[in-house]
């Protein structure tokens, strides 16, 4: 196998080091932390996603379970780690779980979920373009192949969950899927089949007709006529309410938004990330990190999501390198990042294995939240971090 490590592109003045020193602190926690997560993920692949004390490995969901979506959050931060520092333990540790990221999807397939472009982005696309090697490049076609067929033509929508024997589900999509289309896109480049991106480009089309609302607040989900493909209406799993303004939906989509912008070059898109980016840099209100849902009653706790924050600088990076930020999503974007990046959000403590602190998740169902170590979070703010350091390139 080739192995191919850009060199780090580093390069400052003492002034500017010292102004981004709390950042490369911040990098260097991940990188630590990762050398632990990515050997125990690889000693017992499992489904690792969040938890209140920051202890990932205590989840007892299984790396085969439909519920697995975060797994590839930590191979994703592994391979950053790698390609920075060149230490081929990232490497090896990565490696080990490839068995099992080709068993999801060849033999195991039924039990997926439109989350594989969370899962192998970051996982079987990221070691091709790091290493060259083909047998990643077959297994995250695979992967694209699979979620393909949870495509609805009718309806112009992937489905979002549900086993694929079974109808559960079958005529919901979700907000979250802007970050799945990446695999798509990379696949019909790979493949010379137009069909991934064809998919591809239809859900992102139906995110913009029905989800973003006349404010440029979001839904999370919404759903469809399977025989006619008409809209029915919106839902809510992620949120406050169906109605109201979950903060990482939208910072999905100001990402992902971007993104399809990047591969098809289809201005409405880049438009839609700059409309939701100002929106959500307007609901912020002045505040450090967003509060989890932008519509929360009077009187209900403002509880914060780093997580969303982490994602937001990431869509934010994504916009620059586009050449589309203006000033005040600049500023957006650092804000967020050095306030994620204080000891008031990052945890040092080398006994806990989650890095940042005050994610969202769910407690009782839709419209509950509590406080939690993330998987993701913990990946979009390493993310964030090589590229603000070492202006590295993503997977997606």
């Amino acid at each position: 196998m080739k192995t191919i490590i850009p060199e780090s592109k580093l390069s400052a003045s003492p002034d500017t080091l010292k102004s981004t020193a709390p950042l490369r602190q911040a990098y260097d926690l991940c990188v630590r932390k990762t050398r632990r997560n990515i050997k125990a993920l690889a000693d017992e692949p499992r489904s690792w996603s969040n938890a209140a004390d920051g202890n990932y490995a205590s989840n007892n969901e299984g790396f085969y379970e439909i519920g697995n979506w975060t797994s590839s959050f930590f191979t994703g931060m592994a391979l950053l780690a790698w390609r920075e520092t060149g230490d081929e333990y990232f490497l090896q540790q990565t490696l080990r779980l490839a068995p099992a990221y080709r068993e999801k999807v060849f033999t195991r397939f039924v039990d997926t979920h439109h989350d594989l472009g969370f899962l192998y982005t970051l996982y079987s696309v990221a070691l091709y373009k790091l290493t060259q090697d083909k047998a990643h490049r077959e297994v995250g076609l695979r992967a694209a192949e699979v979620l393909y067929q949870r495509f609805n033509h009718q309806g112009g929508f992937i489905r979002a969950w549900g086993h694929m024997n079974t109808t559960e589900q079958d005529n919901l999509a979700i907000i979250d899927c802007m970050m799945n289309l990446p695999l798509l896109y990379w696949a019909s480049l790979e493949s010379g089949d137009p069909k991934f991106r064809d998919a591809a480009i239809k859900q992102a089309d139906t995110i913009l007709k029905n989800f973003i609302r006349a404010d440029d607040s979001v839904f999370h989900a919404y759903r469809f006529d399977l025989k006619t493909g008409k809209s029915i209406g919106g839902d809510n799993y992620c949120g406050r309410s169906v109605d109201s303004h979950w903060v990482r939906g939208t910072t999905w989509a100001i990402y992902g938004f971007a993104i399809s912008y990047r591969y098809t070059g289809d201005k409405k898109y880049l438009d839609a990330s700059l409309r939701l980016a100002r929106k959500f840099n307007q609901e912020l209100n002045g505040d450090a990190i967003p509060v989890w849902d932008f519509r929360l009653p009077a009187g209900e706790a403002p509880l914060r999501d780093s997580s969303a924050a982490a994602v937001a600088v990431c869509g934010y990076q994504e916009l620059e390198k586009l050449g589309a930020a203006d000033a005040l999503i600049t500023k957006a974007k650092e804000s967020l990042l050095y306030h994620i990046c204080s000891d008031a959000y990052l945890n040092f403590d080398d006994n806990c294995r989650g890095v940042l602190r005050d994610g969202q998740v769910g407690l009782n169902g839709p419209g509950s939240a509590q406080n939690a170590y993330t998987s993701w979070g913990d990946y979009y703010l390493m993310e964030a971090l090589a590229h603000e350091l070492f202006q590295a390139e993503t997977w997606w």
